[in-house]
């Protein structure tokens, strides 16, 4: 039975989440989250040694050291969202500082933020919390709006401040996303030749992927091939949406789909599990670590939100999530207990992987 703090906090939806039985058995999969992912994944693989010590270090660092799961503090919203934006409720935050205290009290196993935000403060901290540079992002000053992913410096620069990863976004089915697939599978080849671990923030993005008033940009189907193209581009994360629906490829009328992926491979009540676990299987059936994205913060659902993504994850198979605005826009010993709290779900060895 999983924690009383934990069941409270799912409220009517525990049952629904800790009694799934997803379609895909978990017989089926090939690789979960465990303390020798290293060992049982990446030494079989092309990455060289300083790669395997790097994804080891992350594993290894934080609240869930070797436990297999990751919690990761994600904080470039200056950037993606506008600082006033992002920083405006909790101002304490525009001091990049104050955004590596807050993953090192919560126990993460890493930082992820911007070239500034991590150089600044780099030689104060890279020994003390694995740093994850993002290399590219979303300028979002331009007017009008153009969503685009921008690289903002180099691997070189990340690997002289001392990172042990580097992530990158790709914006699957957008009209630069060829463009953005080569400077990033260049930037990843980079990265791999010095020794550090590569994170793929796996999105889709185009307009026509909302058909009739419905949103499909995180449907099971369209997210899940994202993923199959990142861990081509040998990300060795993935970062994903959490799934809200499914039929994208049938909705927008493109691509190519199998009714088998909603007969078999999901399930048509669309159970969050179910889709999540498409997710996973796109990620070499588990073979690749996926992390799914926090979400947006809405006030004060938060806390159940974030729990809810975790518990969903976990049971999916997914190695943990990066989780940020739902943290720092708050006062700091909240978001700190938040971030905890979603940590003790990958804790929680009575909530298992369905």
């Amino acid at each position: 039975m999983a924690s009383k703090k934990i069941t409270d906090l799912l409220g009517d939806k525990a049952s629904f989440l800790l009694d799934h039985k997803p379609v895909i058995d978990k017989s089926t999969i090939s690789a979960f989250p465990s303390p020798t992912h290293v060992e049982e994944i990446w030494v079989n693989s092309g990455r060289n040694n300083h790669v395997l010590r790097s994804l080891q270090t992350l594993i290894s660092h934080g609240r869930l050291a070797d436990t297999g799961y990751l919690s990761i503090f994600p904080v470039d919203q200056g950037i993606e969202h506008s600082g006033g934006a992002s920083f405006a409720p909790n101002p304490m935050y525009f001091d990049p500082e104050n955004i590596i205290k807050l993953a090192i009290e919560a126990g993460c196993n890493a930082v992820a933020s911007t070239f500034g935000v991590l150089d600044i403060m780099s030689r104060k901290y890279a020994h003390r919390i694995p740093f994850v540079v993002k290399l590219n992002h979303n300028e979002f000053l331009s007017l009008p709006n153009r969503y685009d992913q921008t690289m903002f410096g180099t691997v070189k620069t990340a690997w002289n401040m001392g990172a042990v990863a580097v992530g990158a976004t790709v914006y699957w089915g957008s009209a630069e996303s060829d463009r953005q697939l080569k400077e990033v599978a260049e930037a990843f080849e980079v990265a791999h030749e010095l020794g550090m671990a590569t994170i793929l923030w796996c999105y889709t993005r185009n307009a026509g992927f909302k058909v009739d008033g419905v949103d499909y940009h995180t449907s099971a189907d369209l997210t899940g091939q994202a993923n199959h193209l990142g861990v081509t581009l040998r990300a060795d994360i993935i970062k994903q949406k959490l799934p809200t629906n499914n039929g994208g490829y049938l909705a927008t009328k493109h691509g190519k789909t199998s009714p088998l992926v909603y007969s078999k491979l999901t399930h048509p009540d669309n159970h969050p599990i179910d889709l999540t676990r498409y997710q996973l299987i796109n990620c070499y059936n588990g073979r690749v670590g996926l992390i799914n994205s926090g979400g947006e913060s809405k006030g004060a659902s938060d806390m159940a939100d974030a729990v809810f993504t975790a518990v969903v994850n976990k049971r999916a198979g997914g190695m943990g999530l990066i989780l940020g605005r739902k943290a720092f826009q708050r006062p700091f010993s909240e978001g700190v207990e938040m971030i905890k709290t979603i940590q003790d779900v990958y804790l929680d060895k009575d909530i298992t992987i369905a």
